[in-house]
């Protein structure tokens, strides 16, 4: 995986950097794990806008993901490579020595031609999900479930690692990317390897039309709104002071906003960017 930083010929290529596609192997998906998305804008099911600065944006095919990797001691090949407009890795195509097809998220070094396992008897080798109890400790992993047979949550996007540290009774403990440390059932499945398409960090539109492309619409702050718009806006010319806040008036800046008596709290044994 790589970027590319194009020639700047006009004002929207000056600042543009994309990722090439060299790694894709396939342009169209298999059809039997589409289905046709329908865009919301924001809108929920009476036609009201719950969520602002969305819209627009080119239409889009979902893809199935295979995140519980629940077919134990099937061998499967690693068909295509392939582009995911849904998310920010790139998606792999396995076929399953019973016949049946799933896609995967493509975690960094998987080939066309490569043969994945799931299970407790799969080798901790890139691409195959093995339960924690079974996985080296130090081993980087991605696509960690929370629950035993739930699904993986943790650790999908682009360029994303988290690092099995140590184990204590029937936890594992696992430093994530964010830096927070917390222990998982030791049962729960996760994926050998760091995910793909690990540039896409680098990444810069360019111009606001790719992020219309993408859905997403203008974003006005709240400081160039009339009082009743925004508690932040008002005034005459700039004003400075004042709590950022948002437009509900919760404070936007060192506001804790997790529930302070969450129960998955007791697993969290250091929180990401302590002070």
């Amino acid at each position: 995986m790589a970027v590319r930083k194009l020639k700047p010929t006009t004002p929207g290529q000056r600042h543009k950097i994309i990722g090439t596609f060299e790694e894709i192997t396939a342009s169209v998906p298999e059809k039997s794990l589409t289905y046709g998305k329908r865009s919301t804008g924001g809108r929920n099911n009476t036609g009201k806008m719950t969520v602002r600065y969305m819209g627009g944006g080119h239409k889009r095919k979902f893809r199935f993901i295979d995140f519980k990797r629940e077919k134990d001691g099937v061998p499967a090949v690693v068909k295509t490579i392939e582009y995911d407009p849904n998310r920010s890795a790139r998606i792999a195509l396995l076929f399953y020595a019973d016949g049946e097809k799933r896609y995967i998220i493509a975690p960094n070094g998987l080939k066309v031609g490569q043969t994945l396992m799931s299970g407790a008897e799969a080798a901790p080798e890139v691409g195959n999900a093995l339960p924690l109890q079974n996985i080296p400790v130090g081993t980087v992993i991605h696509n960690i479930e929370l629950r035993p047979g739930q699904g993986a949550l943790l650790v999908r996007s682009a360029g994303n690692f988290a690092q099995l540290t140590s184990r204590e009774d029937r936890y594992c403990v696992i430093k994530l990317p964010s830096g927070e440390t917390r222990k998982v059932l030791s049962a729960c499945k996760a994926t050998i390897g760091s995910v793909g398409n690990s540039d896409h960090a680098l990444e810069a539109s360019g111009k606001a039309g790719r992020s219309r492309w993408l859905g997403r619409r203008p974003h006005n702050r709240g400081v160039v709104m009339n009082p009743h718009d925004h508690p932040m806006g008002g005034g005459e010319g700039r004003q400075s002071g004042g709590h950022p806040r948002s437009r509900k008036g919760l404070y936007a800046k060192g506001l804790k906003t997790r529930a302070p008596k969450k129960q998955s709290s007791k697993y969290i044994i250091e929180r990401a960017n302590k002070k």
